[in-house]
């Protein structure tokens, strides 16, 4: 008998088989923890904006009649204004605050 060294078709066809189980469980989960991560962002930029404009009340003792008062302000944001990771644009609204937003 001859005895060459190898896989057979019926063993590869078993390792694509789990591998692809492996990627039809693994897949959706990475997808779903990367909407998880936009949504925490987007929650820590509202949270950050409503301090700076607490802050901005603090130091002038008024509170500023537009968002962007306080997000061109290098002073609040040197780096720029924050933007929502899922492009949803802030409002701020008449109680001096923005509001946190579904996504």
């Amino acid at each position: 008998m001859r005895s060459e060294k190898g896989f057979t078709l019926v063993e590869l066809m078993i390792v694509v088989l789990i591998l692809g189980a492996l990627a039809a469980i693994a897949i959706p989960r990475i997808m779903g923890g990367a909407q998880t991560a936009r949504i925490s962002a987007c929650s820590t930029n509202i949270d950050m904006l409503n301090s700076q404009i607490e802050l901005f009340n603090a130091n002038t003792g008024a509170w500023p009649t537009a968002l962007t008062d306080v997000t061109t302000d290098p002073n609040y944001f040197p780096d720029g204004a924050p933007a929502c990771p899922l492009s949803t644009t802030y409002i701020y609204n008449s109680d001096n605050r923005v509001d946190a937003h579904t996504h």
